[in-house]
């Protein structure tokens, strides 16, 4: 019965966990809500796009009657923005942007037009887009899914090491394997496609993303070691927070950037949550 419970408990967390995650990241599509025509039409706007795919920005609006423009310009320069106009097809508006290499952002704004006026938005907060290399699915799919998976034991064993169930060892043990292949082999697998940088965390740089995954991979060693005779839940407990701590922190936050000035890749504050 107590098993049942704590399985019941990770499975929420991780859910939770992950749907937060996925809802908060920057490179997930913008969602808002626009009324035109007396229609409500929820848009999803794109934040992120691969080489491999059409570069352009589309609004899921199916009436031909609107007018669209967007309004764009390469991230963090002084450039004036270009303009690009909507264009009806059967899937919607589509408005092309220039390609930009691996890492560089464009950001932009929309401005739309229906019978009762025009309205203009996000352009005091422009969307962003990162552009990033074609991730093969049979290296992106099972670093996502054992990512989840050792998520999902790391949190049952800082459960079962909460109540004292002796199976938490071996649930740390299976965390820190599937860290490790997923997130220490993987991840930097992932990263190499879509940057063409195979490690950018510490000592090489601080992107975010690298240095969480390595935070949380030291606290599961210093878990497992520390248990590995005696038993010292507090490790594992302390061991399962901070990977849910690392869950709850946006993917892809202060990521690679390409700086447009110098030309290299860049890297945002790694240690700004901890």
């Amino acid at each position: 019965m107590k098993k049942t419970i704590l399985w019941t408990l990770t499975v929420i967390i991780t859910l939770s966990a992950a749907y937060y995650q996925r809802m908060t990241g920057p490179t997930y599509p913008k969602r808002v809500s626009v009324t035109l025509n007396d229609t409500i039409h929820k848009l999803k706007l794109v934040r992120s796009i691969a080489l491999d795919e059409r570069s352009s920005v589309r609004l899921k609006i199916t009436d031909p009657s609107i007018q669209a423009k967007l309004y764009f310009k390469r991230l963090n320069t002084n450039e004036d923005y270009q303009s690009s106009d909507f264009v009806y097809e059967k899937e919607g508006y589509f408005a092309a942007v220039p390609q930009q290499p691996a890492a560089g952002k464009l950001q932009y704004y929309i401005e739309i037009t229906d019978s009762k006026g025009t309205q203009v938005l996000f352009r005091e907060s422009p969307v962003v887009i990162r552009y990033k290399g074609g991730v093969p699915p049979f290296i992106l799919v099972p670093h996502v899914l054992i990512m989840f998976v050792a998520m999902l034991f790391s949190t049952l064993a800082g459960l079962m090491a909460l109540v004292k169930l002796p199976d938490y060892k071996l649930y740390a043990l299976w965390t820190l394997i599937l860290l490790t292949a997923g997130g220490m082999i993987l991840g930097p697998v992932v990263q190499l496609y879509a940057f063409g940088e195979l490690w950018t965390g510490v000592p090489f740089g601080w992107d975010l993303t690298d240095n969480k995954t390595l935070i949380a991979f030291l606290f599961w060693i210093l878990a497992v070691y520390m248990n590995r005779k005696t038993d010292k839940p507090m490790y594992t407990i302390l061991a399962a927070f901070v990977l849910l701590l690392v869950y709850s922190i946006p993917h892809s936050l202060f990521g690679s950037e390409l700086d447009y000035a110098s030309g290299k890749v860049t890297q945002g504050m790694a240690m700004i949550f901890f």
